[in-house]
């Protein structure tokens, strides 16, 4: 069998309807097969549930029985889309609709607004997070700005889910919803602002969705336009249909069945944001004659990966428990999944990036490691420490690759470039593809070697090296291909929004992870309270978060980390405890229901700042925090939980009493220093750092180490200049020792 995953960039089109069934498992060719009435299908992490349902549109399409511009084939995000139109594309199946729910409907609403309603569909706000600002103030409500997206997203909630204002309060009362502020205000807030849309002419995004519901049901000549044009129907990760979507679906469907679901009630992460099982889990109830498949063969992660997700859902409960899918490995043995006990949170983040470098040097490319974590402020101690170890990054909901500047010139060149054909000079001596695009990218700042460190220029370099990478596979799947060819693959990847692969390691929330997959995977910060989060209090909402951990441990395909810290701060009371979830399968815990656990450590890492837990002397028994407690505002005494804030050992807010002239002396010190050693300024040390260094004048090592983002490393390298500077010296001007360390 082909693996669903790490196919090649650019296959040859099939040359027939048969041929598109090449390479699928038996139950991967039941689906594409299966092209009459109703069809769900469930399909696990990592079986290939995307090249079964491409590959049944393109067996349809290139066997005639269906017609491409009839198929309208949904899923949740634009780049989900854009990887389905990419592969449909590849099977030779052009034509065919691929989008989400929200641009499906927009443009429908805007083909159909002047003949339902008139005139010129209202403006579309893109961020509501303003007017719900304004309809706070106008009720006489003050909201701080977690209180704003909190407000923001509970409109969002109630509209996908149908919920007119007045019913709010007692919305969030039957389905038990933790309202993050008395319903009654927020039924307020919520009647507000849809009436400065309606004063304005503005719609939201979930008006895209309502407006079109409410014009198909309305206006059966447009429904029935809608229907004569699309009469098959895809829909993929339907666990995640919120019921408004369910409502559209119903609308396009009509009377008709022509319809293949596809999803996993076992991945149900969102629904916070108004999504469902319950449309999958009910989906052979409303539709008895339909048929039934399920993908199990896991083609994504190793046995050892598979056994721990297979384990962590085992212990679930709940509809969606019911329905659980055994995945079962078709890779060979990998390692063990590797579980990580820290002190305190800045020792993980460094732990974490001292063993991403190493499977880097190992040879696992940057681009296929992923950092997870449970809420996005999680990340700037791993954007610190990664920095730190001189490992580049990209944090995941970033620019869109073909939005970037540096791959819009690029863009820009290479059409030029290919319109002057062997007139231009720049392609003298370049005798293939691959050798063209590095001539023409050379003079946008693409180099045979990366630059050193991370930040901005690293970060051009490898929007750049990535076209380079995909000259080069193109140049292989097609060989005599011209750059012509090549600027007219890159036109339709932007419309498709199919991006290469960049390289750096991805830093990634869990739930923004979903979809995603590399070889290796961090799983960080996995504490009680964090995962499961604080405010998961029903039984509902902690199952969903131990499908959240499910979803991340099936990210990875071969390496697995999973690791905690036992307190926030360094000298933190060690009063944390791992996730639940773990019980039972992490080394020396017990399963859920038994007492004690299997003995010792049992295998977990013990984590510490200076090795794999063993002891250090001189300046790594320095670096061992003497402090016990929080880390408290040396200000106002407040405990700190804030990264940046742990750094300064003071709040934000609070007065600061930092040496301006020292900061300053420091500041031009890093710059030379960094220019010397070749590296972004940051890599020697951060502003926050230096802000803290600053503020702190330390006099000895023992005072400078315990600065967090110094460490060990930073203090054998540059604590004699930084001690140098702070007692008012000038550094020791003789050459730095290079400990061949980044």
């Amino acid at each position: 069998m082909t693996a669903a995953t790490h196919s090649t960039l650019f296959p040859q089109v099939p040359d027939s309807a048969d041929a598109v069934l090449d390479g699928l498992d038996p139950e991967q060719r039941e689906v594409a097969t299966a092209l009459g009435g109703p069809v769900c299908v469930l399909a696990g992490a990592g079986t290939g549930k995307t090249r079964a349902i491409t590959h049944r549109i393109a067996y349809g399409v290139r066997a005639g029985i269906l017609q491409p511009t009839t198929v309208l084939a949904v899923t949740f995000t634009n780049r989900a889309a854009g990887e389905m139109r990419g592969r449909l594309r590849q099977l030779g199946a052009t034509g065919v609709q691929a989008r989400t729910f929200h641009s499906a409907a927009l443009r429908q609403l805007q083909y159909f607004w002047p003949k339902a309603v008139g005139g010129e569909l209202p403006r579309l706000v893109e961020r509501k997070v303003q007017l719900v600002a304004e309809a706070a103030a106008r009720c006489g409500i003050r909201l701080d700005r977690n209180e704003l997206r909190d407000a923001t997203s509970e409109i969002e909630w109630a509209k996908v889910t149908q919920t007119v204002p007045a019913d709010y309060p007692a919305a969030v009362a039957k389905t038990r919803r933790d309202a993050p502020r008395d319903p009654a205000e927020l039924s307020q807030i919520y009647a507000m602002y849809e009436q400065l849309k309606r004063d304005r002419s503005v719609i939201d995004f979930e008006d895209v969705l309502l407006l079109t519901v409410g014009i198909l049901q309305d206006r059966h000549d447009i429904a029935d336009h809608v229907r004569r044009q699309y009469q098959h129907f895809v829909v993929d990760e339907y666990q995640d249909v919120s019921p408004l979507q369910q409502r559209l679906l119903d609308l396009w469907l009509g009377d008709r069945d022509d319809l293949c679901v596809v999803g996993d009630a076992g991945q149900t992460i969102y629904s916070f944001t108004g999504a469902t099982p319950d449309h999958l889990l009910n989906f052979r109830t409303r539709h008895p004659n339909a048929t039934v498949v399920k993908l199990v063969r896991d083609y994504r992660s190793t046995p050892q990966v598979v056994h721990l997700a297979n384990g962590v859902l085992s212990q679930a409960t709940g509809r969606a428990a019911e329905h659980r899918l055994e995945l079962v490995s078709q890779r060979d043995k990998g390692p063990e999944p590797v579980h990580t006990e820290y002190p305190d949170e800045p020792a993980e983040a460094e732990g974490t990036a001292r063993r991403i470098r190493d499977l880097i040097a190992a040879g696992v490319p940057a681009g296929e490691i992923a950092v997870l974590y449970r809420v996005n402020s999680q990340s700037e101690v791993y954007e610190q420490a990664l920095a730190d170890a001189g490992v580049p990054y990209q944090l995941r909901g970033a620019e869109r690759f073909f939005d970037r500047p540096e791959v819009r010139e690029a863009g820009v060149a290479l059409r030029g470039a290919a319109r002057a054909g062997g007139n231009d000079s720049l392609l003298d001596g370049a005798d293939d593809l691959p050798s063209e695009v590095r001539a023409v990218l050379s003079t946008k700042g693409w180099t045979s070697k990366p630059p050193a460190g991370s930040g901005a220029v690293r970060d051009r370099w490898e929007s750049l090296a990535a076209l380079v990478r995909l000259a080069e596979d193109f140049e292989q799947a097609r060989p005599g291909a011209t750059l012509s060819d090549l600027v007219a693959e890159l036109d339709e990847r932007a419309a498709a929004q199919h991006a290469p692969t960049v390289q750096g390691v991805t830093l990634a929330s869990l739930h923004s992870a979903k979809g995603l997959e590399w070889d290796a995977a961090f799983l960080v910060g996995l504490t009680e309270g964090m995962m499961p989060i604080a405010y998961a209090k029903t039984d509902e909402q902690v199952e969903e978060e131990r499908r959240l951990l499910y979803v991340g441990v099936t990210r990875a395909r071969f390496h697995l980390s999973l690791s905690w810290a036992v307190s926030r701060s360094p000298g933190g009371r060690a009063s944390r405890r791992p996730t639940r979830f773990l019980n039972g399968l992490r080394p020396g815990s017990a399963a859920p229901g038994t007492r004690g656990g299997t003995g010792g450590g049992g295998g977990i890492d013990r984590g510490s700042r200076t090795g794999a837990g063993q002891g250090g002397t001189g300046r790594e028994a320095q670096a061992r925090p003497g402090r016990r407690g929080p880390v408290r505002c040396r200000v106002c005494g407040r405990t700190l939980t804030d990264a940046g804030e742990m750094k300064l050992m003071r709040c934000e807010d609070c007065p600061s009493d930092m040496d301006e002239g020292l900061y300053e002396r420091l500041r031009e010190w890093r710059a030379s220093t960094a220019k010397e050693i070749s590296q972004p300024a940051y890599c020697v040390f951060t502003d926050k750092t230096l802000m803290a260094i600053a503020e702190a004048a330390p006099g000895s090592e023992g005072e400078l180490v315990v600065i967090a983002g110094v460490g060990n490393r930073k203090l054998t390298r540059f604590g004699d200049d930084v001690l140098a500077i702070c007692a008012g010296r000038d550094p020791d001007p003789g050459p730095e020792e290079d400990d061949g360390e980044v």
